[in-house]
C-alpha cells in the first residue's frame, strides 16, 4: 500500500511539472479542499467539498444567482399552476453532455426532458443511496412517478400539495442532469469519472493529492457581452489537510484562494480586530465577504427531566436569562474578530428574502437576568442546579465565554466537551440538556430554518433537536406552506421568528459570514450566502 501511495504521489509530481512545462500559458486556478471530496456523483452531494465540486462539474434546471434568486440554468424559463402543484419547464435546445466514448461518435449528445425524469427519479431509487431523498418529499409520486417529460423539451414536476420554496431547492447539486447511460455502464465508478455539462470537464483525480478539471470548450452559457464560458482553461484541487500548511500555500502564490478561517493562529495576520483586511495586505490580497446561511445557537431540550432528573430549562423563565445573561456583541469582537454578526434578531439570519420583516432578539441586560431567575424562583441564582453545555473542542472558546459571564448573574454552567461524531449523536438521542448547533441553510428560504421547530419534525426523524411543540406555531408553519403569496408567507415567517424569541428553545449566538481571500490577479469571483463556489465567470491574470 506505502508503495503504491508513493507511485500515485510521483505521477502526481510529474504530471503536475508536465503541466507547467507544456501549458505554462494556460490559466489555471487552483484551491484546497481540506476535508476532501467523497463522490464527484451529484446524487452525493452532502458536503460542502462534494457540492463544490459538482457545481464546476454539471447543471441543473435552475440555479442561483449571487442575490440568492432563481434564475435559469438548462430551464429557458418556467410555468407554476395557479394551486402550486404542477412546475413546468421548458429546456435549452443547445446544451449537451461532456465528450464520451459511449456516445455516439464519442462527442457528447444533447441533454432532453427525458434526462431530467431520470436523473430524479434516480434519486429515489434505493440502489442510488442518496442523501437528497428528502428534497423531493413534497413530490406526489403517484402521478407520473412525480416526474414526467412531455416531450424532449418540455419537463414536469408534481407536487402533492403547494411548497413555494420548492424551486429554491431544485437548484440545489442534487438536482443536475446526468446521462443514463454512461451512469449504468459506470455504475458507482460514475462518482470517480462523472460525465455532466458544466462549465469543466474531468480529467484526472488522484485520491488525496489533486483533482483536475479542464474548460468544457462546448458550455453553452456565455457572459453578459455574449462571450463564451468559462475564462479559465483548468481548476486544481488540492487535498492538503493541515490549515497552517494551507495558509503557507496560499501566500507563497501556490492556492489561488483561501476560503474561511480553518486555523485561528494565522487569524490575526489577514483581518483587523474590526474584521477587515489587514492594512499590510491590501497590496497582495482581496478580501470577499458577504453574510452567511448559517445560524450557530444553542438549544435547550424541552423535556420535563434529562436522565431521570428534573429539567430546570424547561422553564422559559430561566431559559430567556440565559439569553440576556451574556454579551453576544462583545463576544464577536474578542473571539470571532467582528467575523460574522452578533445573534440579537430572531432565528433567520441576513440574506434571506422577506429579511425587512426580521424581529428583535435578546440584547445583553444583566439585570433583566437576575429579574428573571428570581421569578423562576432562584434568586442570584441561589438552588439553581449547575447546568450541562455540551459542545466541541471548536467552540470550546465562545462556551468559556458564556461561563464566565452567566456566572455573573447566577447562572453556572458546566462545560461539556465531545468529539464531533459523538456530540451529534447525543444531540439527535435526546440525551443533553443544552447543546451547541448551527443550522446551514439547504435552500434559501426562511422554512428552512422554521422547520427546525415544527413539532411534526422532531429528532431523531426531523431537525427539531429541541423538542419545541407549540400549537400557534404550527397552525402558522402549515399556513406558510399553503400560500404562494410571498408578502404573506413573509409575514407568517416573521411571526414565527416572534414565538421563537418568546419561547427561547434556543440562544442564538450569531449569524456567520462567508469569508474568502484571493490574490490581486483574480477577478470575478463572486460569493452568495449559501457559500456556492461557481469558477464559469472567474479570469486570472
Amino acid at each position: 500500500m506505502r508503495n503504491v501511495f508513493f507511485l500515485l504521489v510521483v505521477i502526481a509530481f510529474f504530471s503536475a511539472c508536465s503541466e507547467r512545462n507544456e501549458n505554462s500559458d494556460k490559466t489555471v486556478f487552483r484551491y484546497n479542499e481540506s476535508k476532501g471530496i467523497t463522490s464527484l456523483d451529484p446524487a452525493q452531494s452532502r458536503t460542502m467539498g462534494n457540492i463544490w465540486a459538482t457545481t464546476q462539474l454539471f447543471n441543473g434546471l435552475v440555479q442561483l444567482n449571487d442575490k440568492m434568486e432563481v434564475v435559469p440554468s438548462i430551464a429557458n424559463n418556467w410555468e407554476i399552476s395557479e394551486g402550486g402543484l404542477v412546475y413546468r419547464f421548458f429546456l435549452r435546445k443547445d446544451v449537451a453532455f461532456h465528450n464520451h466514448e459511449l456516445f455516439e461518435n464519442g462527442t457528447g449528445r444533447s441533454v432532453v426532458a427525458s434526462d431530467f425524469e431520470y436523473s430524479f427519479k434516480r434519486i429515489l431509487d434505493d440502489a442510488t443511496l442518496s442523501p437528497g431523498r428528502w428534497i423531493f418529499n413534497a413530490v406526489d409520486l403517484e402521478n407520473h412517478g412525480g416526474f414526467h417529460a412531455v416531450n424532449d423539451s418540455v419537463f414536469e414536476i408534481y407536487l402533492k400539495h403547494s411548497f413555494p420554496p420548492f424551486l429554491g431547492i431544485i437548484s440545489m447539486q442534487y438536482c443536475s442532469v446526468v446521462p443514463k447511460e454512461i451512469v449504468e455502464n459506470l455504475g458507482k465508478d460514475f462518482g470517480r469519472k462523472p460525465i455532466g455539462t458544466g462549465a469543466f470537464k474531468f480529467k484526472e483525480w488522484y485520491e488525496g493529492i489533486k483533482l483536475v478539471l479542464h474548460k468544457n470548450e462546448n458550455y453553452f452559457e456565455t457572459d453578459n457581452t455574449g462571450g463564451k464560458l468559462p475564462y479559465l482553461d483548468a481548476v486544481g484541487v488540492s487535498f492538503i489537510p493541515d490549515p497552517q500548511s494551507i495558509f503557507l500555500e496560499f501566500m507563497k502564490g501556490n492556492l489561488d484562494m483561501l476560503s474561511g478561517l480553518e486555523d485561528g493562529s494565522y487569524k490575526d495576520a489577514l483581518i483587523t480586530s474590526n474584521g477587515n483586511l489587514q492594512p499590510d495586505m491590501k497590496d497582495e490580497l482581496i478580501m470577499l465577504s458577504r453574510p452567511f446561511l448559517n445560524t450557530e445557537y444553542l438549544g435547550f431540550l424541552l423535556h420535563d427531566s434529562i436522565n431521570g432528573s428534573p429539567n430546570p430549562l424547561n422553564d422559559k423563565l430561566i431559559r430567556q436569562a440565559v439569553n440576556y445573561g451574556f454579551d453576544r456583541v462583545k463576544m464577536m469582537r474578542y473571539i470571532r474578530n467582528n467575523i460574522g454578526s452578533a445573534g440579537i434578531r430572531g432565528f433567520l439570519p441576513t440574506g434571506l428574502p422577506g429579511e425587512e420583516l426580521r424581529v428583535n432578539g435578546y440584547d445583553y441586560n444583566p439585570q433583566k437576568a437576575k429579574q428573571l431567575l428570581a421569578e423562576a424562583g432562584f434568586p442570584n441564582g441561589k438552588d439553581l442546579p449547575e447546568i450541562p453545555l455540551y459542545t466541541t473542542s471548536q467552540y470550546l472558546d465562545l462556551c468559556e465565554y458564556m461561563q464566565h459571564q452567566l456566572e455573573e448573574v447566577g447562572i453556572k454552567l458546566r462545560i461539556e466537551v465531545n468529539p464531533g461524531a459523538t456530540h451529534g449523536a447525543l444531540v439527535a438521542n435526546s440525551q443533553v440538556p443544552f447543546f451547541r448547533k448551527s443550522w446551514i441553510a439547504d435552500y434559501a428560504d426562511s422554512e428552512n430554518y422554521l422547520s427546525l421547530f415544527y413539532s411534526k419534525n422532531l429528532t431523531p426523524n426531523g431537525p427539531n433537536y429541541t423538542l419545541f411543540s407549540n400549537a400557534a406555531y404550527d397552525q402558522l408553519y402549515e399556513a406558510s406552506l399553503s400560500t404562494t403569496a410571498d408578502s404573506l408567507r413573509y409575514s407568517y415567517y416573521a411571526q414565527m421568528d416572534s414565538i421563537i424569541v418568546e419561547e427561547a428553545p434556543v440562544v442564538v449566538l450569531y449569524y456567520d459570514q462567508v469569508l474568502r481571500f484571493v490574490h490581486k490577479n483574480v477577478s470575478g469571483l463572486g460569493s452568495n450566502s449559501m457559500n456556492g463556489l461557481s469558477l464559469k465567470t472567474v479570469k486570472k491574470d
